[in-house]
């Protein structure tokens, strides 16, 4: 198990049909929190190189469509800029 003390909470931002169509609206830092609780919410994201930000709405994507998920939901990863990785955490079924 490896600690990530370093890691970024980043955010990907969904809309899934019902005819299996899913697009990604844009990405969010969400790292500054309190207790749990973010505090602030920052957008574009700028602490990822762009390409990485599209992989992971792709991947946000992807994830939607092999569960068949219908509606807005925000798909949440753990980001690690000093070897520049990220980590699912989960699909919430709503924007937040």
């Amino acid at each position: 198990m490896r600690v990530a003390s370093r890691a970024r909470h980043l955010e990907v931002q969904i809309l899934a049909d019902r005819s299996g169509e899913v697009i990604s609206l844009f990405g969010r830092d969400c790292s500054v929190q309190r207790r749990h609780q973010k505090i602030i919410e920052e957008a574009p994201v700028v602490i990822c190189p762009p390409e990485i930000l599209r992989q992971m709405e792709k991947d946000a994507v992807k994830l939607a469509k092999l569960v068949k998920y219908v509606s807005a939901g925000t798909v949440e990863y753990l980001y690690t800029p000093e070897d520049q990785k990220y980590y699912f955490l989960e699909l919430n079924p709503r924007l937040q």
